[in-house]
């Protein structure tokens, strides 16, 4: 019950969500920017799509076998009665922008970033949540693999950068249309075989797309997986060339890296390459990033034959294992005695924020001793104080929070102080 409303049963949040409360948001602004920086040394740009889009969307790009569309996907009418769904990925949205737009016809590179909720109807449980975050990247018209390498190169600087360590770099091929059918058929004749001892899920994969089965967490599943035949030996020419190209280019960039043959990725669209890094520090849940190559998915929603590859990395799982520097906090906290020092209090702090100064002022009725105990409760790094001995002078005490030092200081000189306290700290 609420506290404050005796009867009335208080409203909590949905089960799968969570509020990122300030303090913790701290550092998701950290990551975030660290993540966009990145990005944009490599010449991506940020594009923003809608949160929901036309359900056929999803259910053309990620594939109406994949596990998103059948169980994971929040998908409902709306009143004009379409079917709309909250995005479970962003790759969709990003082929549907770049077709409506045409973006394609522009002179830039068409190399873009977004960071942003997902949706998918999961199981919660321990950094999952059925509104998750995403940092993804997403690269259309390169087909050379040295792009591909350059993905992985650019995924691993952004770990280094949020000091992720214990990290392995998995590769594979999951070959094209014109070789992946033979191999499908070798594998669902071997997941027949073994058919009784998969798990129900498993065995419906077994007719509507075998290569799920290796997306399976259930130990038993695995076993029997690790014993199917593996996909690179069904590569045609093509797609052979380009992995052993792309894996040359990772040696080129000195990345060390894993041939996982069963790793396949759980989405209807990819072709040639997939990779993925893990860490142990995450137990069995241990990919932080995960992508691949999509050469044909712009040609199927209708827009020209223009190849793709990019990769996703959850936000909550990042931090997770984040080592992120913690900044202290940095501002001013105003302290003003009386009506006449309220009033240039707050046209002093207007002026300090307009130099880039951050400061806070609080309005309840409280003697100097009660504001500095405050200021120091919430971390304040100096306090000025504002009486009217202090508005008769023009110069106003200046304490370092800290130190306990306090200075008489001019207005104008505040700004500068403060900067130069700051960098010694």
């Amino acid at each position: 019950m609420s506290e404050s409303s005796p009867g009335k049963k208080s409203i909590s949040a949905i089960k799968g969500t969570k509020d990122i409360l300030p303090r913790e948001a701290r550092a998701w602004q950290q990551a975030e920017n660290i993540a966009k920086n990145v990005f944009e040394l490599y010449g991506y740009r940020e594009i923003r799509a809608p949160v929901f889009e036309a359900t056929e969307l999803f259910e053309k790009g990620t594939g109406q076998t994949s596990d998103i569309v059948i169980k994971e996907m929040y998908t409902f009418t709306d009143k004009g009665g379409r079917s709309v769904t909250l995005r479970p990925e962003y790759t969709p949205s990003v082929v549907r922008a770049i077709i409506e737009h045409r973006l394609y016809l522009q002179p830039g590179p068409l190399r873009f970033y977004y960071i942003g909720p997902m949706f998918r109807y999961d199981k919660p449980q321990k950094g999952r949540y059925r509104q998750f975050h995403q940092i993804d990247i997403e690269v259309f018209g390169e087909s050379d693999p040295a792009i591909d390498a350059e993905i992985v190169e650019m995924a691993d600087y952004l770990l280094q950068e949020l000091r992720i360590s214990d990290t392995e770099t998995l590769v594979n091929s999951v070959g094209c249309r014109k070789c992946r059918p033979a191999y499908i058929k070798e594998l669902r004749t071997a997941a027949q075989a073994v058919a009784a001892s998969l798990c129900a899920d498993c065995q419906r994969k077994v007719t509507t797309n075998p290569l799920r089965i290796f997306d399976c967490k259930i130990e038993t599943c695995g076993e029997l997986a690790r014993r199917f035949p593996e996909i690179t030996a069904y590569l045609c020419a093509e797609c052979d060339d380009h992995f052993r190209n792309f894996r040359a280019y990772l040696d080129l960039y000195g990345i060390p890296y894993r041939i996982e043959p069963r790793l396949v990725r759980g989405i209807d669209y990819y072709t040639k390459t997939t990779f993925e890094i893990t860490t142990v520090k995450l137990g069995a849940q241990n990919a932080v990033v995960g992508g691949g190559r999509y050469d044909d998915m712009m040609k199927d929603f209708g827009g020209p034959d223009i190849c793709g590859i990019g990769f996703a990395a959850g936000m909550e799982r990042l931090l997770s294992v984040a080592r992120l520097e913690k900044k202290p906090e940095s501002f001013v906290f105003i302290a003003h005695l009386g009506s006449e020092a309220k009033k240039v209090a707050l046209g002093i702090a207007r002026d300090l924020r307009r130099q880039a100064v951050e400061c806070l002022l609080e309005f309840k009725e409280r003697g100097l001793k009660a504001q500095l105990g405050r200021a120091s409760k919430l971390q304040a790094s100096w306090s000025l104080i504002i009486g009217e001995e202090e508005i008769k002078k023009g110069q106003f005490l200046l304490k370092n929070m800290k130190t306990g030092v306090q200075r008489e200081v001019r207005l104008e000189d505040i700004p500068d102080l403060v900067r130069t306290e700051s960098r010694q700290d």
